[in-house]
């Protein structure tokens, strides 16, 4: 049976040499894109700026509801089709989306690198990237084998594949599905299909691409007890992150107890977070997280 770790835990990202956050404060935060500086809200940061010079390229402008909207707001020339960018060997495109993020989440790159530590030594594991968006982490599970990636959007699959491309990683073993979420692993359970890791990092709402509806509190323990059997003792990890609701840690970590009670290893939880650059930089937390591990 899995033990349920009731400490939270931090996973902190560092910034690299094509990210970095700058400041932040005020329900805003200043980030480094390659050569690019944004402001973007971040209701999280209830502090104090650390400097008043918040010069960039283009702010995100919130609309006035909680749920989303808003535009940005260029003050110097940023390329509309996008630009490269890399992490470790994965080189990718980002760009100003109409969702105010850049085409990837940089907090994940402790994920990423958490996720490639349990499956060292595991020759062509077999992992499963669920809401893969433009395929970063896809990419990155590409070094310790075989790898399917479901998203239900045509056009971030698309530009997943366009990012394999980039990297030189074309011909890695990857499967590229456009499917919603839950129904794709329903059937991956009925076939009897197993993995060593998986990775859900799901929308708060979404629609499938036909039409199927995604709600967080509804749909997420469903998809977890199907993932769950898609998973064995010889398993290596099933990670969980969200973002954007009300909701601890600690509940998802409780889900994720339920569903891989039959299961043996460890679940934690707790927060991801980005430290800002230089000496005294402050943790900004960005989601929540639990994760399941052997």
């Amino acid at each position: 049976m899995a033990d349920l770790d009731l400490r939270p835990k931090l996973m902190v990202g560092e910034g690299w040499a094509d990210f970095a956050l700058l400041d932040s404060g005020h329900g805003r935060k200043l980030e480094q894109y390659g050569p690019h500086r944004f402001i973007r809200p971040e209701p999280q940061a209830m502090w104090t700026p650390r400097t008043s010079d918040w010069r960039a390229d283009a702010e995100f402008v919130p609309g006035s509801d909680e749920d989303g909207g808003g535009r940005w707001q260029f003050d110097r020339p940023v390329a509309r089709e996008g630009w490269e960018l890399g992490w470790n060997d994965v080189r990718f495109t980002a760009s100003c989306t109409p969702f105010r993020h850049l085409g990837f989440f940089p907090d994940m790159a402790p994920v990423w690198d958490w996720m490639g530590e349990r499956l060292a030594g595991k020759p062509d594991a077999q992992t499963l990237n669920l809401f893969g968006y433009t395929g970063v982490g896809t990419l990155a599970l590409s070094n310790y084998g075989p790898v399917t990636h479901v998203d239900a959007s045509k056009k971030s699959v698309a530009q997943a594949r366009a990012n394999a491309q980039l990297s030189g990683m074309a011909e890695r073993p990857v499967r590229w599905i456009i499917d919603d979420a839950a129904k794709f692993t329903a059937r991956e359970v009925r076939r009897g299909r197993r993995y060593d890791g998986i990775i859900l990092d799901p929308p708060k709402f979404g629609r499938g691409p036909d039409g199927e509806v995604w709600r967080l509190e509804e749909s997420l323990p469903g998809l977890v007890r199907d993932c769950a059997q898609l998973l064995d003792a010889d398993s290596r990890f099933l990670f969980l992150t969200v973002y954007a609701v009300r909701m601890s840690s600690l509940a998802i970590a409780g889900l994720l107890a339920e569903a891989l009670k039959d299961l043996p290893g460890t679940i934690e939880h707790g927060d991801l977070c980005i430290r800002e650059q230089g000496e005294g930089g402050r943790h900004l937390p960005t989601a929540i997280f639990a994760r399941w591990k052997t």
